[in-house]
């Protein structure tokens, strides 16, 4: 039986990440999925790496981080880079205090504060109407997930030599052995990126962490030939969600205008994300919904919802849905990942914010330096 240097439980990005980490330090690595292929939320998101508006001080750090080792592994793997950057859309005054606010930040440096009028001679796909201002950052990459992931575990294999054992499910970890559906592992070092599965593998090291499950709607859109987005597009809802312009002062009064104009979207955790991909269909999204056994059925009212925030944001006609899915990560209001030691071999991984094709790479890279 070989002797692996590290076993990964679980092939989306956390677990990959660690895995590419420990093999670009030249160790030997195993990647154990339950899957014949990665089908979690790693590839039903927007692939969107986003680095603007990450929770400030390390999480923002790894998304930086994060983001540099995608643009520099993603050509070798064969991966498609869709469009870069970031344009977020100020409706109301209020909105626009926040970014203002957000510019005087370090996570503001390398941005630019636009004016309607210059966002539109820059961004034509943006409806403009009504702006106060835009923030526009160089610094996110969008990827296609559901063809990224493959792709990355391809490479990781022929590039890197990483093994895989797809479809096989791990019943024990009792570091340095694990113990499969099939057979029986041996490694030094044992990461578990199963996503936080809270019935599975180490579920006791979540229960005094507040982790629940997050669901979340998105749409596919086909909108008219010709439309191309410049960049990754959010607007006012997405600075009472993500942290790093939710937690400014100034977003308290944006939120009290948002209760009263978009309590239904709110309510339901909507904000804009809307990416396109290299067939021109527009990722359009989304939801959150929260709980310990969310159901797997979707709304058509929180998909009308979306669709209302994406008509005012973009000059889209005519646009039709083409796919629509859900997906579940693992959701902490006190932090936005999470590591845990079970013994000094093991490590227990999880992003439990949404955010982990933003944020994966770098808390590898910290996981490794720590161990």
């Amino acid at each position: 039986m070989k002797n692996y240097d590290l076993i990964v439980v679980g092939a989306g990005i956390v677990g990959l990440a660690h895995a590419y980490t420990a093999a670009r330090n030249g160790r030997s690595v195993l990647v154990i999925e339950r899957d014949a292929a990665c089908l979690g939320a790693s590839i039903r998101n927007f692939g969107f790496v986003t680095v603007t508006g990450q929770r400030s001080g390390d999480h923002w750090r790894r998304a930086m981080r994060s983001r540099e080792v995608w643009a520099q592994i993603a050509p070798q793997a064969g991966i498609e880079v869709v469009h870069q950057g970031l344009w977020l859309t100020a409706r109301r005054p209020a909105a626009a205090a926040v970014v203002q606010a957000f510019m005087r930040t370090e996570m503001g440096e390398g941005c630019e504060l636009l004016t309607p009028a210059q966002a539109a001679r820059r961004h034509p796909a943006l409806r403009t109407e009504g702006l106060q201002s835009v923030l526009y950052s160089p610094h996110e990459l969008r990827v296609e997930s559901r063809t990224a992931i493959p792709l990355l575990a391809c490479w990781l294999q022929q590039a890197l030599g990483v093994d895989f054992a797809f479809s096989e499910a791990v019943l024990e970890v009792a570091t340095p052995r694990v113990v499969t559906s099939r057979a029986t592992y041996h490694g030094e070092r044992v990461a578990v990126c199963n996503n936080a599965d809270p019935g599975g593998l180490f579920a006791g090291e979540w229960k005094n962490d507040g982790v629940r499950l997050c669901q979340l709607q998105m749409l596919r859109v086909r909108p008219q030939a010709g439309f191309a987005l410049q960049g990754s597009v959010m607007g006012d809802l997405s600075m009472v969600r993500y942290e790093g312009y939710s937690e400014l002062p100034e977003a308290a009064a944006l939120r009290a205008e948002l209760q009263r104009d978009e309590a239904e979207s709110l309510a339901h955790g909507i904000h804009l994300i809307a990416v396109q991909s290299a067939d021109g269909s527009l990722v359009v999204g989304d939801s959150h919904h929260y709980g310990a056994a969310p159901q797997p059925f979707a709304s058509d009212e929180v998909d009308q919802l979306m669709l209302r925030h994406m008509n005012e944001a973009l000059h889209v006609q005519d646009a039709r849905v083409v796919e629509r899915w859900v997906g579940i990560y693992p959701s902490s209001p006190e932090v936005p990942c999470m590591v845990k030691a079970p013994d000094d071999a093991t490590r227990v991984v999880a992003v439990t914010g949404g955010s982990g094709a933003s944020t994966a790479f770098g808390l590898a890279e910290e996981v490794w330096k720590a161990w």
